[in-house]
């Protein structure tokens, strides 16, 4: 591949991973309830695969275990999001993005048990550092406890349905996996405010700017995003673009001190426990890459 084709790709790369850096922004300027901003996400990512895959004439066969499968993994997704969309709300979007980042070592302990594999003793190494990291914001930001239990729970939720999907798209296309996952998560959450008394078809409309933001989110931030990912795959290692999108934290947090100002500043020791979570990351992804 020449020099200017693969600058294309990795142009395309970070775009996509400052696009998910702007998620919590988005989430933090919408003024909707939590499960509301869950349900218009995933119900425009869903109308807009939806569109894509008729444009491109996808027909694919998926069995009926897999679709079941697809739809749980929504559920869980849901969860993911309206956990941290709700942890933007207590908290700000430095803790969370930074909390979010223990997602891969959630993944490190949760992968072996789905997939049969043994344990990596650098890993559960690793992961003690991170839990120092989350220790250390913990201890000094209490005023955000609740935001940084609701982003750590978010983190967990993302690990399981991120090794999911992967036991998933070895039998199905990555745009399938993501229209079911999109329409499970509707559906549950819709589901799940009607029996507890709190849906509101009021509520779940859009007002004002909000209509752009929740548009920008589902639209650009979800499906375009999702579709931009696998499709750098194509031309670009996994590695590369693994240790790219651990990006995303650093990205959120700039942008969040640009838009947000002062409310975004945070104490020395907060920096000192996300510095610890990013660069056990980092070393992770380097000690993967060698394997």
């Amino acid at each position: 591949m020449n020099i200017s084709k693969k600058s294309h790709y990795y142009f395309i790369l970070h775009a996509t991973v400052f696009v998910w850096g702007f998620t919590g922004i988005l989430g933090k300027l919408i003024n909707m309830p939590s499960q509301y901003i869950v349900i218009d996400r995933m119900l425009i990512a869903f109308l807009s695969l939806a569109i894509y895959g008729i444009f491109s004439k996808q027909n694919e066969l998926i069995s009926n275990t897999s679709k079941v499968q697809m739809l749980f993994v929504g559920l869980i997704t849901a969860a993911h999001w309206a956990t941290f969309f709700e942890a933007l709300k207590v908290s700000n979007v430095s803790v969370t993005l930074c909390c979010l980042a223990s997602c891969s070592f959630f993944v490190a302990v949760i992968e072996p048990i789905f997939l049969k594999t043994k344990i990596k003793l650098y890993e559960l190494i690793l992961s003690i550092f991170v839990i120092t990291g989350i220790s250390i914001i913990f201890a000094f930001e209490n005023e955000f406890s609740l935001g940084i239990i609701l982003s750590i729970i978010s983190a967990l939720l993302a690990a399981i349905f991120s090794v999911w999907n992967a036991i998933l798209i070895k039998e199905n296309s990555s745009h399938s996996i993501a229209l079911y996952n999109m329409l499970g998560g509707v559906l549950t959450m819709t589901f799940y405010l009607i029996v507890t008394g709190q849906f509101s078809l009021s509520l779940m409309i859009p007002k004002g700017f909000d209509w752009i933001y929740i548009f920008i989110l589902g639209v650009i931030c979800t499906a375009i995003a999702f579709l931009l990912g696998i499709e750098v795959l194509k031309k670009l290692s996994p590695f590369t673009v693994s240790i790219t999108t651990n990006l995303e934290p650093i990205y959120g947090v700039i942008l969040a001190l640009f838009i947000f100002g002062e409310t975004e500043i945070m104490s020395f020791e907060f920096y000192l426990g996300a510095m610890i979570i990013l660069m056990t990351i980092l070393v992770n992804s380097y000690l993967k890459s060698k394997e």
